[in-house]
């Protein structure tokens, strides 16, 4: 007789405040770093260039971006625009702190953004995770990655 090992899926669900509408869904990218627009990022490739951040050389275009906020100058809201352009946008921004620069910056990728939070999504939801982020509900349902090799809960 074969044994056949069963995987549990963990789900998180998390709720938050719409910032723009929409419906998304992704591999997650997450830092506690913030994100410079201008200089920071190659909106080309969606990929964060800023030298000493923790996610430098890795693309966000179709991640679904959790983040702190952003950082800088009004630039950011352009840069991000210009992904949105190029196809390398993120599917989705989570960000715990709002900003003019931040909204804006939603605004023009046209990506299903969240903030306001009940609870942290930099303390349950790691990079590799698949992330749904349903804006206009104001609904995130997190199916955590894979952690076989890993203890312990951060949620």
């Amino acid at each position: 007789m074969s044994a056949t090992v069963m995987t549990e899926e963990k789900t998180i669900v998390i709720r938050g405040r719409k910032v723009v509408g929409g419906v998304a869904e992704g591999e997650a990218l997450v830092t506690r770093d913030r994100i410079s627009g201008w200089g920071g990022i190659d909106p080309r490739t969606g990929t964060v260039i800023e030298t000493r951040h923790e996610l430098r050389g890795q693309s966000f275009a179709g991640k679904v971006l959790v983040f702190p906020g952003a950082k800088g100058s009004s630039g950011w809201s352009a840069m991000f625009h210009m992904t949105r352009l190029m196809n390398s946008a993120p599917a989705a921004f989570l960000f715990n702190e709002m900003t003019t620069k931040m909204a804006l910056g939603a605004v023009v990728t046209h990506s299903p953004s969240m903030t306001d939070f009940e609870r942290d999504p930099l303390a349950c939801i790691e990079t590799g995770d698949w992330v749904r982020v349903d804006a206009d509900r104001g609904v995130i349902e997190i199916t955590k990655k894979n952690n076989d090799n890993k203890t312990g809960d951060r949620s």
